[in-house]
């Protein structure tokens, strides 16, 4: 693969065109966006002290990673010293990343009760509800930082991921899309990377754009997929910002037809 994700750069607009085709990208963003990613730096001492325990579990439950996908970077079931992580290929995964400031430090006392909630699926159902509730600069309200968020999303689809669903929102987005051979750590990388570079130029600004890390979930299967994406398209609604998913700007939602397949044109 070329060029590292934080290969320099000229400023460009990605826009994702209403047809869904891959947004048209000027060279040096190509270059940008192809993956080379650097190595994935190794765990730090987990934050919760059973976690690690709980991954070796589920790794040895896994059973071992082919050298294929050790040589790709596919690093199986891993943590990084606050999440678990599953990354192989093949997986249908529900990922959701946020802004550097969606949890205001003026505000924390707004959410700071949620990090206490020791039930994993709970706490992430508050945090979520929390996102919804738009705290923070939410720069992705912007329509020029949103439209190059979803290009970069829509730029390698159905080359190194394809893409199932997706959501752009005021403060964080998320993204249902199946691994190929590109490990979900460097998909991430990739979307995160190039993004905060250009949304910063667009902004004016300096300083982390995106917070650290990201929330994965894979599909157990499809009726498991379907809540996931049913999830993602109706996230705008329940934020009370629209009526009907389609009315969203910057969401799959609108790609879809009267038999809510996905129509993606290349």
């Amino acid at each position: 693969m070329a060029g590292p994700f934080g290969a320099t750069s000229q400023t460009t607009d990605i826009a994702a065109p209403e047809d869904g085709r891959t947004p048209d990208l000027s060279e040096s963003s190509r270059q940008v966006l192809l993956w080379g990613m650097r190595d994935k730096p190794l765990p730090c001492p987990p934050y919760n002290p059973g976690l690690r325990k709980l991954v070796e579990g589920k790794a040895t439950w896994a059973g071992p990673r082919s050298i294929d996908e050790v040589q790709q970077g596919f690093l199986g079931w891993h943590e990084n010293g606050y999440l678990p992580h599953r990354d192989e290929p093949g997986l249908v995964q529900f990922v959701t990343f946020r802004l550097a400031d969606s949890f205001p430090k003026e505000l924390r006392a707004e959410w700071a009760q949620l990090l206490a909630i020791e039930d994993d699926r709970r706490r992430r159902i508050a945090i979520e509800r929390y996102l919804d509730k738009g705290r923070g600069e939410c720069h992705l309200r912007r329509a020029e930082v949103a439209r190059l968020v979803e290009g970069a999303l829509l730029f390698r689809h159905g080359v190194d991921y394809v893409l199932r669903a997706w959501v752009m929102m005021p403060n964080h987005v998320h993204v249902l899309f199946v691994v190929q051979e590109v490990p979900m750590w460097r998909v991430l990388d990739a979307w995160k990377g190039y993004t905060a570079k250009e949304a910063n130029k667009i902004l004016g600004r300096k300083g982390p754009f995106w917070q650290d890390g990201y929330w994965d979930t894979y599909m157990r299967n499809p009726e498991h997929e379907m809540r996931a994406r049913r999830y993602v398209e109706s996230n705008p609604v329940r934020a009370h910002l629209v009526s009907l998913p389609k009315q969203w700007g910057w969401s799959s939602a609108r790609f879809r037809d009267a038999y809510e397949r996905l129509c993606l044109g290349r």
